[in-house]
């Protein structure tokens, strides 16, 4: 536990936050399989051939990505006053959300539970 007055454990803990631009996605509709599917194929690469990638990627995943990644550069643009051409994806990754849970009604009286998965979605950017 840290000791101390609360401004000083505040300012101790603004000290060590991460200043690189980002965005994040919560209660996405995709599960986190298939959103890590589109993240393997953007991360690490910059800004513009990301959306290319997204731009033609036929997973659902990717329209919500994309959007999301456009967001993270319009923070870098005005948040952060840094230059497009310069980014690239430094770290993307998506972290499991609640579980809505459904009922689906089978033969015989029986029910089989459809679990319909949520993710939180983070894109990082940086300059090279």
């Amino acid at each position: 536990m840290a000791k101390g007055h609360r401004s000083q454990i505040k300012r101790e803990r603004n000290a060590q936050k991460d200043t690189r631009p980002s965005a994040k996605l919560s209660y996405a509709r995709v599960s986190v399989q298939k959103a890590c599917f589109v993240l393997d194929a953007i991360r690490g690469k910059d800004v513009a051939s990301a959306l290319a990638l997204l731009e033609y990627n036929p997973r659902y995943a990717s329209s919500i990505i994309k959007k999301l990644l456009e967001s993270a550069i319009a923070n870098a643009e005005n948040n952060n006053g840094m230059n497009t051409e310069n980014l690239y994806v430094a770290e993307c990754y998506a972290n499991k959300g609640p579980t809505m849970k459904r009922v689906r009604p089978r033969a015989q009286g029986r029910a089989y539970r459809i679990e319909k998965r949520m993710s939180h979605i983070t894109i990082v950017l940086d300059e090279k």
